[in-house]
C-alpha cells in the first residue's frame, strides 16, 4: 500500500533506495567503559544497543516507558532497528547518530527508540512489512517514524547524512517529517491507520484449509529453475544475479526431490559456495552472503544461524552425493562454531562482525605482498591455490577462494601430489597463525534460543554423519545450557542474558529449540530432551495457537504492537510456523501422540496455498510436507549402550534418511522414563538376549531385526 502522492509531496522528499537485505556487517568499536553515558542504552543487555550508548541521541529501549512518553508528550517516534553485525547500521550511526546537530533535531521532534532486531524479531517483522508496503525492499538499518501509539507512517533503511546517490539526507528527512507532523497531521494519521489495517490483513491472513498432497510439490522445481544461475549456481534474478544469499533449506528441498535437475541445481550451488569467498577458506564457516554473482566477495559477518543451517545442508549433501568434499566443508563449519561461537557453559553466541580496526573484511583479506613476506618461496604455490592476485579481487586485496587444487598444481610443477598437499598444508598453517595475530572482529555474545536450537540439530547431525563424538558432546552442553538458562516451566526466554523488555520468547524460540532437543534425543536417547521438547510444544499449543491450525508469532500474554502476526514465509531463518509443523510431526511419532502429529499436519493444511503457489518462500514448511508425505517410520533400537551389536544397529538406523525416519534408543537406563512417556516403547525387548531394532509406522511395528544390514529393508 504505497504512501499517497499528496503526502509524499508534503514530506518534500522521495523514498530512499533500500540497502540489500541483511546488508554488510560489522560493529562499530564499542566505546570504552569510561565514556560518559548520554542516553538510556548503557544498561541494555544488547551489545548493539550498548554500542550506541554514547550517541547524543536520547535513545530509549522499546518498552512501556518509552511508548507512554510518546503519548504523554504527543510526539511521533523515531524507531531505528538493527543488529550488532550490521555494517550499514554502524555507518549510519557514525554519520548521523553521532552528529550533535542531527541528534538535536531528533531529540527536539521525536521520541527516539533503538531496537536490536535479534532480541525483538516481533517488532522487526511488523515494521519491515510496513517498509515493504511502502514499495521498498527490506533491509537494515530499518528507520521508521511512528505515531505515538506505534503505528508507522513513514520508513526507509539507510539514509546518508546529506543528499547523495538518489537518497535524501537523514537530517532533511527528519526536519520535513517534523514539519509534516505539525502541518499535515490529519493526513499522516489517516495514512498510518490505513497502513496498520493493511498490515493486519497481510501479517495475519485468513487461511482456508486444504489437503497437503503430493501435488503441492509440483511447483518446487520449476520455481527454483526460474531463479537458478546455471553458470555460477545459486538463486538470484537476472540480469545481475547478485547479491546471492545461501539457501540451505531450499537446497535440502531440492535434494529430497531427487530428480536429476533438482540434484544438479543443489550440487552446483553447494560446490560454488564452497569454492568462493563466502566460505572462510582458512578458518571455516560461512560469511553472510555474496555481493557478486560468482560467490567471490562476501559481506564478512558470520551468523550462527547461517553456519548451523549450512552445516546441516552440507552434511546431507555429503550423504546424498557421497562427496567427501561436502563433508569437509561441514566439518570445518562445525569446528568454527565450536572454536569461536560456543560459550564456556555450552550455549552458542549469535554472530561475529564484519569489521575490525575500522575496516570491513580487514581480518579476512590479504595482499600478494603479505603472502610473499610470510611464505617466501612457497608464496606462489599458496597464492595460486587461494586465488591471490597482485591486483586483488576486492579493492586491491584478495578474498581467499579455492583456486588451483593440489593435483593441478602438482601437474603444472611436475611434482608428486602428496608433496604439493604437504606444502599447501604447511602454508595454510602459517597463514592461519598469522591471521590469528590480527585484531579479531567483535563477537555478539548474546545467546538466542531459536538459533541455539538450529546449532544443536546441526551438531547432532554432524555426529551422526561424521562420527565425531565432539559434536554430540557440544550439542549436549548447548542443550543443557538452554534447558537451564533459557527455559522456565516449559517456556522459553528469547535471549541470554535476557532483555528486560522481552522476558519470554517467541514462536520460533520454542519450536526451533524443541526441534533441536528432539534431534538430540534421537542422537543420545536421553529422556530429558524428549520431555523438554514435549513441554515446549505444549506451551506452543496453549499460548500461541491461532485456532485455524496455525500459530501466532507472539504468545497470548505478550503485548500487541500494531498487529499480531502468523506468517509462514521465512527470511534467513526458518519460520516459527514451519518449525512447529516439523517438531509436532517428529514428536508425535516419538511420543505416539496422534493429536500432536495431527497438529503438525494441520499447519500444512492451513498453508496449502502458500506451498502450492510460492514454495521458495517457505522451504522449511516444504521440508515438513516432504517428511509427512514420506510416510515416516519410527525405529526403536533396544540394547545395552556398551554392546557393540547395539551400536551397529544404531549406526544403521541413524544412516537412514532423516527425511523419513525418527530413531530412538531404548535401554535399561532410560526404559522407565520412556515407557512412561510413550507407548511406542512399551513391550520392546531384546530378542533372545540380542539387541534388536523395531521398525514401526504410527505405532504399528514389524517383527524386530537383529542384523543391521536388514534394517533398511524393513518397510
Amino acid at each position: 500500500m504505497p504512501i499517497p502522492p499528496r503526502l509524499l509531496a508534503a514530506l518534500g522528499c522521495v523514498l530512499p533506495l533500500a540497502m540489500p537485505p541483511a546488508a554488510a556487517q560489522d560493529a562499530a568499536v564499542p566505546p570504552t567503559p569510561t565514556d560518559p553515558p548520554t542516553n538510556r542504552l548503557g544498561a541494555a543487555t544488547s551489545l548493539y544497543l550498548r554500542q550506541h550508548r554514547t550517541n547524543p541521541v536520547h535513545w530509549q529501549e522499546w518498552g512501556p516507558e518509552a511508548l507512554a512518553r510518546a503519548q504523554r508528550e504527543d510526539r511521533p517516534i523515531f524507531l531505528s532497528i538493527g543488529y550488532s553485525a550490521c555494517h550499514w547500521c554502524h555507518v549510519m550511526a557514525r554519520e548521523s547518530f553521532a552528529d550533535p546537530a542531527v541528534a538535536a533535531v531528533l531529540n527536539e521532534h521525536f521520541v527516539c527508540i533503538k531496537v536490536d532486531r535479534e532480541e525483538r524479531p516481533d517488532l522487526d517483522e511488523i515494521y519491515l512489512a510496513a517498509l515493504q508496503a511502502m514499495g521498498q525492499d527490506g533491509g537494515w538499518p530499518l528507520s521508521a517514524w511512528l505515531l505515538p501509539d506505534g503505528r508507522p507512517f513513514y520508513a526507509g533503511t539507510y539514509f546518508p547524512p546529506a543528499d547523495a546517490h538518489g537518497r535524501p539526507g537523514f537530517r532533511r528527512v527528519c526536519e520535513r517529517l517534523a514539519q509534516a507532523w505539525r502541518e499535515q497531521r490529519t493526513a499522516i494519521e489517516a495514512n498510518a491507520g490505513a497502513l496498520a489495517r493493511h498490515l493486519e490483513r497481510v501479517l495475519a491472513p485468513a487461511l482456508p484449509p486444504g489437503e497437503p498432497s503430493a501435488d503441492l510439490l509440483a511447483a518446487i522445481e520449476p520455481s527454483a529453475a526460474a531463479r537458478f544461475d546455471a553458470e555460477h549456481g545459486g538463486f538470484a534474478p537476472p540480469p545481475a544475479r547478485a547479491p546471492k544469499f545461501p539457501s540451505p533449506r531450499e537446497l535440502q528441498v531440492l535434494m529430497r526431490l531427487g530428480s536429476a535437475p533438482a540434484l544438479a541445481m543443489a550440487r552446483t550451488t553447494l560446490e560454488a559456495m564452497a569454492r568462493g569467498g563466502m566460505f572462510d577458506q582458512l578458518g571455516g564457516g560461512f560469511h553472510r552472503y555474496s555481493t557478486d554473482r560468482a560467490w567471490v566477495v562476501p559481506h564478512f559477518e558470520k551468523m550462527l544461524y547461517d553456519n548451523a543451517l549450512l552445516a546441516s545442508c552440507y552434511l546431507e549433501a555429503s550423504e546424498r552425493f557421497d562427496e567427501p568434499g561436502f563433508a569437509a566443508v561441514a566439518r570445518a563449519t562445525l569446528d568454527y562454531m565450536l572454536r569461536e561461537l560456543q560459550h564456556g557453559d555450552g550455549g552458542f553466541f549469535a554472530s561475529q562482525d564484519a569489521q575490525s580496526e575500522g575496516e570491513e573484511g580487514r581480518f579476512f583479506v590479504w595482499t600478494r605482498e603479505q603472502f610473499d613476506t610470510l611464505l617466501g618461496d612457497e608464496a606462489e604455490l599458496a597464492a595460486r591455490h587461494f586465488g591471490v592476485r597482485p591486483d586483488g579481487n576486492w579493492e586491491g586485496r584478495s578474498v581467499l577462494v579455492r583456486g588451483e587444487g593440489a593435483a593441478a598444481l602438482a601437474a603444472a610443477k611436475d611434482l608428486p601430489v602428496a608433496a604439493v598437499e604437504a606444502r599447501l598444508q604447511a602454508a595454510r598453517a602459517r597463514l592461519s597463525a598469522a591471521r590469528d595475530q590480527r585484531v579479531r572482529p567483535a563477537t555478539d555474545e548474546k545467546i538466542l534460543a531459536a538459533w541455539n536450537g538450529l546449532a544443536i540439530a546441526a551438531l547432532v547431525q554432524g555426529h551422526r554423519t561424521l562420527g565425531d563424538a565432539r559434536y554430540l558432546a557440544a550439542a549436549q552442553a548447548a542443550a543443557a545450557f538452554a534447558v537451564r538458562e533459557l527455559v522456565v516451566d516449559g517456556r522459553c526466554r528469547r535471549a541470554w542474558p535476557g532483555p528486560t523488555t522481552t522476558p519470554n520468547g517467541f514462536l520460533d524460540d520454542h519450536a526451533l529449540l524443541a526441534e533441536g532437543l528432539l534431534a538430540l534425543f534421537e542422537g543420545d536417547g536421553d529422556p530429558r530432551w524428549l520431555a523438554a521438547a514435549r513441554a515446549l510444544l505444549q506451551t506452543v499449543q496453549e499460548r500461541f495457537g491461532a485456532g485455524d491450525g496455525t500459530f501466532w508469532y507472539t504468545a497470548d500474554d505478550q503485548a500487541r504492537v500494531v498487529a499480531r502476526t502468523k506468517n509462514a514465509v521465512e527470511t534467513a531463518t526458518p519460520s516459527g510456523t514451519a518449525a512447529v509443523a516439523m517438531a509436532c510431526l517428529r514428536a508425535g511419532l516419538l511420543l505416539a501422540d496422534e493429536a500432536l502429529y495431527d497438529a503438525g499436519v494441520a499447519v500444512l493444511r492451513a498453508h496449502h496455498e502458500l506451498l502450492a503457489e510460492a514454495p521458495a518462500a517457505a522451504p522449511s514448511l516444504v521440508l515438513a510436507l516432504q517428511f509427512h508425505l514420506e510416510g515416516p517410520r519410527e525405529v526403536v533400537v533396544v540394547g545395552p549402550p556398551d554392546d557393540a551389536r547395539t551400536q551397529a544397529l544404531l549406526r544403521a538406523a541413524r544412516a537412514l534418511p532423516a527425511s523419513g525416519y525418527v530413531v530412538a534408543h531404548l535401554h535399561e537406563g532410560n526404559r522407565a522414563a520412556l515407557t512412561a512417556s510413550s507407548v511406542l516403547f512399551a513391550g520392546k525387548t531384546t530378542v533372545d538376549g540380542a539387541p534388536a531394532a523395531y521398525v514401526c509406522r504410527r505405532g504399528v511395528c514389524k517383527a524386530p531385526v537383529t542384523d543391521p544390514a536388514r534394517l533398511g529393508d524393513v518397510r
